[in-house]
This record gives structure tokens, C-alpha cells and sequence, in this order.
């Protein structure tokens, strides 16, 4: 069919009424041809049509009640001289949909219409948004014209440019020459339209929506264009010819299928041909006023054509491989999903997942069509089936209940609550009519079963109106007490977690739940609806990435991440370094643990990191990259990191100060691991109060190496007692120092010489008289002892100290040692009574749970005790139980050393990791 293109060229009238208080409110519109268009363009602002005298004809523009009124001059009835054929329908046909990033530039068209020659479909259906960028760029001239900006101008010009370049790197010849005629048309006539804009001050949305839409127009001819250079046939379609849908209230569209049918039909007949290249984004009214399917509708377009056509499949291609279990940028681990149901992709996208446009699914659900998510930068990726499973799927019977999870943030709580409200009915219209009333969008809805109180989350922006509009419909209601209060809780987010195999699966709530609660965070209100395909829970918006991270690695959809924090990167904390260097390959790949060195910290020098410290560098890097240490700034940095839900600082020193801090570390949310003894031995008030909030929380604080280095001797302690067991005694070698020194301290060896060997091995404290005082020992006792429930301070234990009193005072360690030898008489004659006598001498820590008391004590044993066996440094306790009072249960091993201990330690580090939601 002929057309003719309309160019427009702006003059004002001689004289007119002010209507706006600004410009005048009429201009004539100068066409040097004959204007054509197949639709009326109907707005607040009329453009009529006039005869003048000049080179053309005049439309009159009346601002601001535009009306464009524009008719056909030359061209052909289609009901009087076409046939009319019906469109074939069905499996022929692939409907493909490049968003903007695809088409960005001509080597991307390029690739696209080489996506579209390689597919072997019958016949193909193209859907394409405007190039990228260009789509804001049209509102961006939009907003300068009504804000009378000149800058449109070149505005205008950048969008002219980048067509142009685009156009000649693709086309040549009569192509380039068509296609450029019309882009200068097009934007000839924008201008005009813009200037009328310019003028007025004001654009309506009907106006608004065609001169965005021109991007998908322009895309659409070159992309066409190139495809017909390869010798295939195609055609490009206009949609605002064929789409037809009802504008509605809430800034949607309803699609009209019956219209549209019929209109794409008439187009075919007009224009056959197997591979046809669509607008997307596009559309026109009943009234055929061009309108839009508002901001990333170009997916809906894809989806209405592709149920128009009852077409096998539609692929929407992204720049993404396909739909993420999390958002990738706020979740590392975020997996891509093979497939998802409907309703899964619709809660996930109204959730804000970058999955579809939300109403895309509601189109193909009807004829059953699978929706395919590629990416067009990575063809080898085989992207995410969106379809109807089977009921008998065995693959969907094996994975996860949850697919995925989506956040919205910058949302606000509105709590209404009252005893007035119970039972009386119209209340939640009441309440929801006002917020329909100031145009506010709901998000979500909760209410309490006993009708006392509502709440539900709508944007930010949009907060401070609905609460006056409640305030103002519930006056009276508040003012007589029926209702207590209307309160705004700012800063919400919004998490969903999504999976329509929830509805089938016992327990699903109760492990989001859980993981929440693990990783410190409070939900405000929950909501689920019956079909349970969603259960929505409000958060604070701070904790919106920790909680999407700490759910995501609880339902096995990532790894069991923990965020650690090292103090005290001495003996036993480098050895746990090494440790965690060597082992962590094996724990992120066989048992998906991802522990996560973030700070180290000595006295005096800290090292931080925001993604992980190279633990095979860590001396290295902390010597060059160290700053001064700050144990607050040092908590905050690791704990702070919100790609990481649960945070974990390991104390490996022995001081008391650091010891201190961890009850404000737990009531952070901060996680405790320790082997040092002063928190769980110091002030009695101080250890009861620690457990009562560990308790209390879903905080954990774990100390298994406080008392045997390695072995799990508080693990079995508490075993037995939560299995009903009844402690009578424990009794035991638990210093790994005291034990190597008297299991060597016979025949002729003195004791000093025992000692000095010990100290060169390493097996004591720098100073010896730290070990012999038995002090350590005594922390010993009292932890076990307060395990068993008694409570007792280390000032009620009897300790028998091993340091001669006279050397006590020694000012150094070198000085204790030259001086030791002068007492070596006294326990050299101990140890000939107990020879004397068949016996042995051994240095032990004894919790008497009958009689409520403790003592350390240096006791003789029969050699064939249990206590005589052992060698080296091992560490043996004897629990006497109800169950075990005969022959007490006694774990035995070594006790002492960086090694064994450091193991403890990590041993606590991955029972944490298993409590967080680690497989075990």
C-alpha cells in the first residue's frame, strides 16, 4: 500500500487567546506534503487540519487540548481490494523476543538476525525493543520539552545520530536509502511535535507514548532489513496495526485478543511472510491512539503475539544465561534454574526478580506455550524453561521446595490496630478504600486471626499519603479509642521465598524461618497465601542482603558461608590459619563450606579484607598491609559485610579483656568460637549471664577447646546430661604440660630438669610458673564443674600450686628456672613414697558434683590405674555417672600442642557451619 510521509514544520498564529499563561496556545503546523497516517492520534492536544496558502498544506495545533487528526490522502481500502488470509496458527511458528541490550549496536543486530537465520522453525515471529538506551533517551526529550529546555534539540539530534551511524554501518544501497528517508521523516515530525510540546509546557501520556514508542520502530526496519539481505523473506510490523488493548486505572493495559486477532489476520493478508519482525513495547487503543505496554513491556508484546499465534515456544533473549535462584548481585551463589513453573515465574517476577515482565505469563499460560530465558552473548548456555511440569516429574520431585528468592525494598509498614476492630465488618474496606483513594500500591497484606490489628507494606514514596488518608478516615475511630493506633514503620524490605513445591512439602516455613533467626534477623510480619507457591516475610532493609544470603545457603541453593574474624594470630591461632588454608578446597567442594577469613587481628597490627584474605600469604600480607589494631573498628569490619549472613570471630588468645567482649558480640548476632578459658571460668554472675542470652538466641558460642585441646570432652559432657544422665564426678589429667611432666619425672630425673626439658620442647608457657601454678587447671575444673551445674567460683577451688613459694616472686622466667633446682627435694620425696608404695604420682582437677566442690590436687594412683597408662603429654577425664559408676566413661588423647588444639577449634567452626544449614 502507497503512503506518503508527513514532514511538520512549527509557526505560530498571528493572534490568539492565552489560555496556559504562557505561550500563545496556538500554532499552525506547516506539512509540505500531504499528510498519511493509518490511525487518529487523539490527546488533550488537538492537531487540525487547515488550508493555507504557502508550499504545503497547515495543521492547526490548539494548546493545550492537542488533537491530532491526520487521514490518508493516498493508499487503498484493505476490506475492498485484499482477499482477506487467515494467519496459520500453531506449532509453526518460534517467537523470539531481543530486548535492548541485544540490539545495542550493529554488530549485536547482526547477531541477531543471525540467531533468527539459524533457527529452523517454520516460521518465526521477531519481537524487538529499541536499541539500548534509546527508549530513555525518548523521555528524556520528552521531559526537556515540557520543561522548556532548548537541550531537546540536540537531544533530538544524538537519537538522529546514533540511528544514522547504526543504519550505514548495517545497510547499503536502496536499504540504507529507504530507511534513512524514513528516519528523517520520523524525526522531522518529532521535532514538530516536540516544539508543540516545547510551547505548551505539558504533554499528555497518550502523546507521551508516541513519540517513545518510535525506538521499537526504528529497530524493527533495520533489523528487518538485514535479515532480507541474506535472501530469506521478511517483513517488519508496526503492533500499533495490530496489538489492541484497554488502558486501565492502575497504569496497565488489558489486551483485547479478539481485536487483535482479527487485526493480525488483516495485517498478514496485507503482508504474508514467514519470518516477520514485530515492535515490541508498542500498541493502540480501541480508539486507535498509540499507547504503550508501559516500561519493559516488550516482553508482554512478545507473549500476547505468541498466544495469538497459539506458537510452540517464545524465547525471550537477555544478557543473562537465565533466571537466578537470587539476585547474582546481592547473592554470589546464585544458581541458575533449569525450569520453572508459571506460577513460580509469576511470583517471582511480581516479587521484582529480573525473570519477565510481570504480566508476560498471564498471555501463554493459556495455550500451555514454554517460555525460554537465553542469553544472546552466551548461546551455549541453555537458559530457563518457564513452562507447566508434568505432575510425574521425577527431576521436580528431587530438587529444592524453594526455587528462589526476590527482594523489594524501599517499602514501609503500616501497622492499624484497635479492639474496635474485631468483628466489625467493612473495616478492611474501610482501610484499603483509602488507600485506593491516594492511588497507593499494596505490596503485601497481614492480619492478626483475632481481627485486632492490620497490617501491609506500600512504597516509601507513597507512605506519607496513605497515612494521613488513614488518619483522616479513622479520626473518630482513634479519637473514641476504637482504634489505638495508625503506626509507619519506615525502612522495610520485603522477602519472598518462592517454590510451588512449598504447598506439598512439610516444614519448608520452618527452615526460612530458622535461617533467619540463625543469621540474627527479625521478621516484623509474614504473610502466605493458601496456594503457598510464596511465603513473604518483612524485614528491616538494612538486613535485606544478609537474609536473602543466609536463606539462599540454607536451602542447599548456595554454600554455608561465614564470615571469620582471627584474634590472636599466635602459635595456636597460625596453626589454625594453616589450617583452614589447607583444608579449604576440600570443605567449599565436598561439603559446600565456605569459611571466610575477613580479619585478623594481633595486639598491635590487623588485617582486613571486604572479599577474603589470601590465606596462603596471610603473614605477608599482615607484616605490608597491617593497620593499627582496633578490636571495635576490626568487629565491625567483619561483621559488617552483608554479602555474608553469619559472622564468627575466633578468640585464640588468653586475655581476659577480649574474653570480655564477647557478650556484646553475641547480642550482635556475632558468633563465638574459644579455646580461652577466662569468660567461662572468670566471675560466676558474668558466665551466667553469657549462657542465659546464648540460650535465649540463635547465637552460638562454642569452647570445646577450653578443656582438652581436640577432644570432646565438653561434647560428651553435655551429651550425657542431655540424655538424662546424673554427673557424680569427673576426674582428670587435663593440663597436656603437667601430664608430660610427671609422666617423665621418674627413676633419678629431678623435677627442675623435667621442667627445663618441657620448656625447650615447647610443651610449657614462656614462663613455667604459668603452668605449675596450676591456675590453668583450676579454669579447667571450674568449666566443667558450671557444665554440671554447679556453681562455683575459682576462688572455692583448693589448688595445690607446684611453684615453691619462695619463687613466686621471681621477676622473670629465666630466674625461676636457675632457681627451681633448689626445691627439687620436697616432690622428689614424693615420688619415692608413692614407688614405695606401687603408686605414681599424677597432678589432677577433680569436680565432686555430689558434695557441690572441686579441688586440684596432685594424687598417687596404682599403676595399673588408668591415670598410670598414659604417655607424653595425653590428657584423660573420667565422668562417673548414674550410668557409669561402676566403670566411669573416660576419654583419653592428646591434650595439648597447637595442632590438636587449633583442631578443636576448627572442629567447632564446622559444627557451626552444619547448625547454620551446612549438609552434615
Amino acid at each position: 500500500m502507497a503512503t506518503t510521509q508527513p514532514s511538520f514544520a512549527v509557526s505560530p498564529a498571528s493572534s490568539n487567546p492565552i489560555r496556559l499563561g504562557c505561550f500563545a496556545p496556538q500554532c499552525f503546523v506547516r506539512v509540505p506534503k500531504p499528510p498519511c497516517f493509518r490511525r487518529r492520534l487523539v490527546s488533550t492536544t488537538s492537531f487540525r487540519r487547515t488550508f493555507g496558502s504557502g508550499g504545503g498544506r497547515l495543521i492547526r495545533c490548539e494548546l493545550p487540548d492537542f488533537h491530532l487528526s491526520a487521514t490518508a490522502t493516498t493508499g487503498v481500502s484493505i476490506e475492498n481490494t485484499v482477499d482477506r488470509v487467515q494467519i496459520p496458527k500453531g506449532e509453526m511458528w518460534s517467537v523470539h523476543k531481543f530486548g535492548g541490550t541485544c540490539v545495542g549496536n550493529s554488530q549485536r543486530i547482526r547477531n541477531v538476525a543471525e540467531v533468527i537465520i539459524n533457527d529452523n522453525s517454520e516460521r518465526k515471529l521477531v519481537v524487538v525493543s529499541a536499541m539500548s538506551k534509546v527508549t530513555d533517551m525518548m523521555y528524556d526529550l520528552l521531559r526537556k520539552a515540557q520543561s522548556r529546555d532548548d537541550s531537546y534539540l540536540s537531544a533530538l539530534e544524538a537519537v538522529l545520530e546514533k540511528h544514522r551511524l547504526t543504519a550505514r554501518d548495517l545497510l547499503d544501497g536502496d536499504d540504507l536509502a529507504s530507511f534513512l528517508s524514513h528516519l528523517h521523516d520520523d524525526i522531522s515530525n518529532l521535532k514538530a511535535m516536540l516544539r508543540a510540546i516545547y510551547i505548551a509546557g505539558h504533554a499528555s501520556e497518550s502523546f507521551s507514548d508516541f513519540v517513545a514508542g518510535h525506538g521499537e520502530l526504528w529497530s524493527a526496519q533495520m533489523l528487518s532489513y538485514v535479515v532480507r539481505k541474506t535472501g530469506l523473506e521478511c517483513k517488519w510490523m508496526d503492533t500499533r496495526d495490530v496489538l489492541i488493548v484497554n488502558p486501565t486505572s492502575s497504569n496497565q493495559v488489558d489486551p483485547d485478543f479478539g481485536e487483535s486477532e482479527k487485526r493480525l489476520d488483516k495485517w498478514f493478508s496485507l503482508n504474508p511472510s514467514k519470518i516477520i519482525i514485530a515492535t515490541g513495547f508498542i500498541a493502540s487503543t480501541p480508539q486507535n491512539i498509540p499507547t504503550t505496554l508501559k516500561r519493559d513491556g516488550s516482553d508482554f508484546s512478545a507473549a500476547i503475539i505468541g498466544a495469538l499465534l497459539r506458537a510452540r515456544q517464545i524465547t525471550i533473549w537477555t544478557d543473562v544465561d537465565g533466571v537466578y535462584s537470587a539476585d547474582p548481585r546481592k547473592v554470589n551463589e546464585a544458581v541458575i534454574l533449569k525450569t520453572l513453573s508459571y506460577q513460580e515465574a509469576w511470583e517471582m517476577s511480581y516479587f521484582g526478580a529480573n525473570v519477565l515482565h510481570p504480566r508476560t505469563i498471564i498471555p501463554v499460560m493459556r495455550y500451555n506455550i514454554p517460555i525460554v530465558i537465553r542469553n544472546i552473548f552466551n548461546l551455549s548456555a541453555p537458559g530457563t524453561i518457564i513452562c507447566q511440569p508434568p505432575e510425574d516429574d521425577c527431576d521436580l520431585k528431587l530438587t529444592t521446595p524453594v526455587k528462589g528468592f526476590a527482594t523489594i525494598d524501599n517499602l514501609a509498614l503500616i501497622n492499624v490496630e484497635g479492639t474496635g476492630m474485631a468483628g466489625v465488618p467493612g473495616t478492611a474496606s474501610d482501610i484499603f478504600g483509602a488507600v485506593k483513594d491516594v492511588g497507593a500500591n499494596v505490596i503485601m497484606i497481614s492480619q492478626a486471626s483475632s481481627e485486632h490489628s492490620v497490617c501491609f507494606a506500600v512504597p516509601e514514596k507513597e507512605v506519607n499519603a496513605v497515612s494521613e488518608a488513614l488518619r483522616s478516615r479513622f479520626s473518630e475511630a482513634l479519637q473514641a479509642g476504637r482504634l489505638s493506633q495508625i503506626e509507619v514503620i519506615p525502612n522495610c524490605s520485603i522477602l519472598a521465598a518462592v517454590g510451588q513445591k512449598m504447598a506439598s512439602t512439610p516444614g519448608v516455613s520452618c527452615t526460612l524461618f530458622s535461617a533467619l533467626a540463625k543469621a540474627n534477623i527479625n521478621v516484623r510480619a509474614i504473610s502466605q497465601g493458601c496456594s503457598e507457591y510464596n511465603v513473604t516475610v518483612v524485614i528491616k532493609r538494612e538486613d535485606s542482603v544478609k537474609a536473602l544470603r543466609a536463606v539462599h545457603s540454607r536451602f542447599f541453593l548456595s554454600r554455608t558461608t561465614l564470615a571469620v574474624g582471627i584474634i590472636g594470630p599466635g602459635l595456636i591461632g597460625a596453626t589454625l590459619l594453616d589450617q583452614l588454608r589447607d583444608q579449604a578446597g576440600v570443605l567449599k567442594e565436598e561439603f559446600n563450606i565456605d569459611l571466610r577469613v575477613l580479619g585478623i587481628t594481633s595486639s598491635k597490627t590487623m588485617l582486613l579484607s571486604e572479599i577474603g584474605i589470601d590465606l596462603s600469604r596471610w603473614r605477608e600480607l599482615l607484616n605490608e598491609k597491617g593497620t593499627e589494631a582496633n578490636l571495635d573498628k576490626f568487629t565491625q569490619q567483619v561483621h559488617g559485610n552483608h554479602f555474608i549472613p553469619n559472622t564468627v570471630l575466633v578468640d585464640c588468645t588468653a586475655d581476659s579483656v577480649i574474653a570480655s567482649n564477647y557478650y556484646g558480640w553475641l547480642r550482635k548476632g556475632i558468633h563465638v568460637i574459644t579455646p580461652n578459658k577466662k569468660a567461662n571460668s572468670g566471675p560466676l554472675d558474668q558466665y551466667l549471664k553469657l549462657r542465659d542470652l546464648q540460650r535465649k538466641s540463635y547465637t552460638h558460642y562454642f569452647y570445646e577447646a577450653t578443656v582438652g585441646a581436640g577432644l570432646p570432652i565438653i561434647s560428651t559432657l553435655r551429651g550425657l546430661l542431655e540424655t538424662g544422665d546424673k554427673i557424680l564426678r569427673i576426674e582428670g589429667i587435663c593440663s597436656g604440660t603437667l601430664s608430660y611432666l610427671f609422666n617423665n619425672f621418674v627413676g633419678e630425673r629431678s623435677f627442675s630438669e623435667v621442667v627445663a626439658e618441657a620448656k625447650k620442647a615447647g610443651f610449657t608457657e614462656p614462663d613455667p610458673r604459668d603452668d605449675l601454678s596450676g591456675t590453668d587447671v583450676a579454669r579447667k575444673v571450674i568449666i566443667l564443674a558450671r557444665e554440671s551445674g554447679l556453681k562455683l567460683d575459682l576462688a572455692d577451688l583448693p589448688i595445690r600450686s607446684l611453684v615453691p613459694e619462695p619463687l613466686k616472686g621471681c621477676a622473670s622466667a629465666e630466674e625461676f628456672m636457675e632457681k627451681l633446682p633448689q626445691y627439687d627435694g620436697d616432690l622428689a620425696k614424693e615420688r619415692l613414697e608413692a614407688e614405695n608404695s606401687g603408686e605414681v604420682l599424677r597432678y589432677v582437677g577433680v569436680v565432686d558434683a555430689v558434695n557441690q566442690k572441686g579441688t586440684v590436687e596432685l594424687r598417687r594412683y596404682k599403676k595399673e590405674h588408668p591415670f598410670a597408662q598414659l604417655a607424653g603429654s595425653d590428657n584423660i577425664i573420667a565422668f562417673t555417672t548414674t550410668r557409669y559408676k561402676d566403670h566411669p566413661l573416660i576419654v583419653r588423647g592428646p591434650g595439648a600442642g597447637a595442632q590438636v588444639t587449633a583442631g578443636g577449634i576448627f572442629s567447632d567452626m564446622l559444627r557451626l557451619a552444619s547448625y547454620l544449614g551446612a549438609p552434615s
